[in-house]
């Protein structure tokens, strides 16, 4: 299964959730927390369990420069 980075930097609220987390600046806990109880929590739940904590870093930072938005 793909993430669908789209859906989860859909508005500025999640975009600063994501860049928040690929900057180190907060948990996965804390990142999964932001989008619970959301359309997209249940992708952004599946992304930490499936790639980890380390790896959904890398992935969010891959997504976010992708979208020039670094």
């Amino acid at each position: 299964m793909t993430t669908d980075w789209n859906s989860i930097l859909s508005n500025r609220k999640n975009m600063t959730a994501v860049k928040r987390f690929a900057d180190g600046g907060s948990s996965g806990r804390e990142f999964y927390a932001s989008f619970a109880n959301t359309s997209t929590g249940g992708s952004v739940r599946t992304l930490l369990r499936t790639h980890g904590v380390d790896r959904a870093r890398i992935l969010a930072k891959k997504a976010l420069s992708r979208r020039k938005t670094v």
